[in-house]
């Protein structure tokens, strides 16, 4: 009888010591990912306006190739974007709500076209805008410590987005953009600055005189 006791006793140890190591991980995710999407959204509540500086490195799958890029960014909300590419291939990328300009310099050329939800595989960059309604736009899970979105609708092109998250102010460190052709671009944020008053026509796209302008998507 007492072996039978001790038997049974010993079962119901396994018993608890495989849920701790299986089950209860997988709830802590899950909790861990619902706290740090509201904390995410309370961050994006308070903001107006984000600076900051950016490194982009861009790896396209076909080529085999990956690219780096640096630059400056600027974001009002709700939907007035741009984003200073420095270097080689200098350009200045603007949204100001449903418009985008792609001016680049050094071909003193630019692009003019309707910006919306199907244009975003043309413009991942433009996805740090809304992360403030993942819920809404977003299947989140985690993924290694990061979170793992997945459009819940078609978003031109954008397979997935992996955040990494960060302890300051601003709530994301980097993210990174997979789309359906397994390119991936990844945006590292630094010197994030928060509400310094950015006016509305500093997201006017003001274009030097000679610059060849062509019009997308009439």
């Amino acid at each position: 009888m007492k072996r039978l006791k001790y038997n049974v006793l010993f079962l119901l140890m396994l018993y608890f010591c495989f849920c701790a190591v299986c089950c209860f991980p997988q709830s802590a995710s899950a909790a861990s990912v619902d706290v740090e999407i509201i904390r995410i959204q309370k961050a994006y509540e308070n903001i107006r306006d984000i600076r900051g500086s950016f490194i982009q490195k861009s790896f396209m799958k076909d080529l085999k190739k990956t690219e780096t890029f640096k630059g400056q960014f600027f974001i009002k909300r709700p939907m007035k974007m741009k984003w200073s590419y420095e270097g080689n291939n200098a350009q200045d990328v603007l949204i100001n709500k449903d418009e985008i300009t792609i001016y680049q310099k050094k071909e003193k050329q630019a692009f003019q076209g309707k910006f919306d939800r199907d244009t975003y595989g043309q413009a991942p960059i433009a996805l740090l805008n809304g992360f403030g309604n993942i819920q809404e736009e977003f299947a989140v899970s985690d993924k290694k410590g990061k979170l793992f979105l997945k459009p819940k609708k078609p978003m031109g092109g954008v397979l997935s987005i992996e955040i990494e998250l960060s302890d300051g102010e601003f709530p994301i460190r980097s993210f990174t953009v997979i789309d359906s052709y397994a390119n991936r671009i990844e945006m590292v944020l630094t010197d994030v600055k928060i509400n310094t008053g950015l006016e509305d026509a500093f997201f006017d796209p003001a274009l030097p005189k000679g610059v060849t302008i062509f019009r997308q998507n009439p």
